[in-house]
């Protein structure tokens, strides 16, 4: 079966650090570009980052600094390190892949997304 397993959500104070995991089965990330998108309640999709099949990655204007995606390849894992949460990242995060040559942050991607991931963030 082709999936994405999203983890390591939580419940963190302003400032605090969550670092998400999405372990892929029946798909090499290496291979695609993946990244990741949120999406809080009444709010629009957000794309946060984006990884290309060669490492080279992409963020999001309101998370540059803060937020990291890397890739361990070994493990068909995808990683997002989140620092100095505020309460705006309040959301659902996904991780997702796409197929398309042009890799970059997205709200929508063609291929796969998982389950989603809570992040809660409060002040």
């Amino acid at each position: 079966e082709v999936q994405l397993v999203e983890s390591g959500g939580g419940s963190v104070q302003a400032g605090g650090s969550l670092r998400l995991s999405c372990v892929a089965s029946g798909l090499t990330i290496s291979r695609y570009c993946v990244g990741w998108y949120r999406q809080a309640p009444g709010k629009e999709r957000e794309g946060v980052a984006a990884s290309d099949s060669d490492g080279r990655t992409s963020y999001a204007d309101f998370v540059k600094g803060r937020f990291t995606i890397s890739k361990d390849n070994a493990k068909n894992t995808l990683y997002l390190d989140m620092l100095s949460l505020k309460p705006e990242d309040t959301a659902m995060y996904y991780c997702a892949a796409d197929s398309r040559p042009i890799c970059y942050v997205r709200e929508h991607w063609n291929m796969l997304t998982g389950q989603g991931t809570q992040v809660t963030v409060s002040s």
